[in-house]
């Protein structure tokens, strides 16, 4: 897919994780992710073109595993990739594992579902 339909994932940290991702006034997919991680790396391209495609109505953020270790420990992530959602300050639902584009959307299209 052309550059034009993806766009880089913003990288939050445990200081800007309050603002980024609980106080969001839309819901907010969080991908947590490792530079050593082969699968995390595979999924990039699919959640950049998951942040450019539903960024009205979306926000899309990554989390280093081993930069950000105290926001993974309190959000009880220990493998990556992970993905958790969040809806009104609070996580809504999640799933560990590298899938294809159209795996990830099902996957965030029945959490958010379930939230409405």
């Amino acid at each position: 897919m052309p550059a034009l339909f993806s766009r880089p994932v913003d990288a939050v940290t445990e200081q800007t994780f309050p603002e980024r991702v609980l106080r969001s006034q839309r819901p907010v997919l969080v991908q947590f992710w490792a530079t050593w991680c082969r699968p995390c790396r595979m999924v990039t391209p699919h959640v950049e073109q998951l942040a450019a495609e539903r960024s009205p109505g979306l926000d899309v953020v990554k989390a280093d595993l081993d930069e950000e270790p105290g926001l993974a420990m309190e959000l009880g992530i220990t493998s990556v990739p992970a993905f958790v959602v969040f809806s009104g300050g609070r996580p809504v639902g999640s799933w560990v594992g590298a899938a294809p584009k159209k795996a990830l959307e099902r996957k965030l299209d029945s959490i958010l579902q379930a939230t409405k």
